[in-house]
């Protein structure tokens, strides 16, 4: 077997990074005017979750051609996103800033970090991936992030440590920024979709496909 050969692991990684790559700058070409960002993600996550399985084809197509399908309820969960994260913020802007008894601010910002995650992160690649409401898709995510709770705690701990890679200096972040978004959700999407084919398995499973 040629080491460059289209079967060779070597030419499938760097096929793979490739893609990555191109999957990183639509995510930010259309997130540029940042109210299009969750709609940009679920795009992304839509690619993604085909390029676990090489399934993806022509990456900017196909990514288009979600973006336009998700854009609302993308737009909308972006906007509970933020919310969520200000809120957080401003939880632990309270801690610091209370003399007394703040500890109370700590166990609310800890409880709201764990409850975002929970709700947020499978909600990208449940609303790329199934047709549903907003609500049940959040509930959704909760109910796999419980259910799963060994597979979300490895997932988040792997995006922590890209994020702290990719922000380790100022080589790393120029790799983050042609990268980092991309790998991330793809990383995202690697989980979701195997935890996605599980329960599709599961007997009287009701999920429908986009």
């Amino acid at each position: 077997m040629k080491l460059f050969s289209v079967d060779s692991p070597v030419y499938k990684f760097l096929s793979k990074f490739l893609d990555v790559v191109k999957l990183n700058f639509f995510w930010i070409l259309f997130s540029i005017p940042v109210i299009t960002v969750g709609a940009s993600t679920v795009a992304a996550m839509s690619v993604g979750l085909k390029m676990v399985d090489d399934e993806e084809g022509y990456i900017g197509k196909n990514f288009l051609k979600a973006f336009k399908e998700n854009w609302k309820l993308g737009t909308i969960l972006w906007m509970i996103t933020v919310v969520a994260v200000y809120a957080i913020y401003l939880d632990f802007q309270l801690f610091e800033a209370v003399e007394n008894n703040p500890i109370i601010f700590l166990i609310i910002g800890m409880a709201s970090i764990a409850l975002a995650v929970a709700a947020l992160i499978y909600s990208y690649p449940l609303t790329a991936r199934y047709e549903n409401t907003l609500i049940n898709t959040i509930q959704n995510s909760i109910n796999i992030s419980r259910k799963y709770l060994g597979n979300t705690l490895l997932l988040v701990i792997i995006l922590a440590v890209e994020y702290i890679v990719f922000n380790f200096n100022k080589t790393m972040l120029f790799f983050g920024i042609i990268l980092g978004p991309g790998f991330m959700i793809f990383t995202i999407a690697a989980f979701s979709k195997r935890i996605f084919q599980k329960i599709e398995k599961e007997p009287g499973s009701t999920t429908n496909r986009n």
